[in-house]
């Protein structure tokens, strides 16, 4: 098995009003590559916080966080960002679309800041795998919560990454489009090769995970494989 993620001792604490918060104690995990790894746990407990900082979009005050071999806590704003770009797909619980591109312009422009000459054909593909290339042309305003989630899951692998990180992906949705975007997601997964690790408050969706990691006070309370 080859480590993908790895956290080693890792500790977060933020200023808030009453002083410091102490957010993550001593958290070590490794995440193995093609594994879908679920994090549960009551709210508070640090899930989120967690995967901000796999994905580099947090700052650990202690630990080390490598991710393909490249130490995060050490590199800068701009190298972060670059390393998300080629390597990394996110999907949050609010979609975060931009309101004045169409579907195809969301998907497309992260592809042409990075420099792929196929971005809008590879747009238009991603679109059609999570079934919306009839709405290619359509602005965010002109489509459902469970629509606009199609397409932040189209933007997140359409640069194919080897790493998609998913906070509440069903959170701002009913029952029947949240389990057709988890669907989609574990699908998307499967035909990219990613490793997932996913954030969530449903054992139902945490347990088709490979492994499901309980988070509790900002502490790993357990770890155990999604079967057992």
């Amino acid at each position: 098995m080859e480590t993908i993620l790895s956290l080693k001792d890792v500790r977060l604490a933020l200023e808030g009003n009453a002083g410091l918060v102490e957010i993550l104690h001593g958290i070590s995990l490794d995440v193995q590559k093609g594994e879908t790894l679920g994090l549960v746990g009551p709210s508070g407990s640090g899930k989120s916080s967690l995967l901000m900082l796999m994905g580099g979009l947090e700052r650990a005050t202690g630990g080390e966080i490598s991710a393909l071999g490249n130490d995060l806590t050490q590199l800068s704003e701009d190298a972060l960002a670059r390393f998300r770009r080629d390597h990394m797909g996110v999907v949050f619980q609010s979609f975060h679309l931009i309101p004045t591109m169409t579907a195809l312009e969301n998907v497309a422009t992260p592809l042409e800041l990075a420099g792929h000459a196929d971005a809008f054909e590879r747009a238009a593909a991603e679109l059609e795998a999570v079934g919306l290339g009839h709405r290619a042309d359509h602005y965010p305003a002109q489509m459902s919560g469970g629509e606009q989630q199609r397409v932040a899951l189209a933007r997140a692998s359409a640069p194919r990454p080897q790493i998609l990180l998913a906070d509440e992906p069903t959170g701002n949705l009913d029952g029947a489009n949240g389990a057709a975007i988890i669907d989609l997601l574990f699908g998307l997964r499967d035909r990219h090769g990613a490793t997932l690790v996913l954030v969530t408050h449903s054992n139902e969706l945490a347990n088709r995970c490979d492994r499901v990691v309980r988070l509790r006070d900002g502490r790993i309370d357990d770890m155990r494989k999604a079967a057992e």
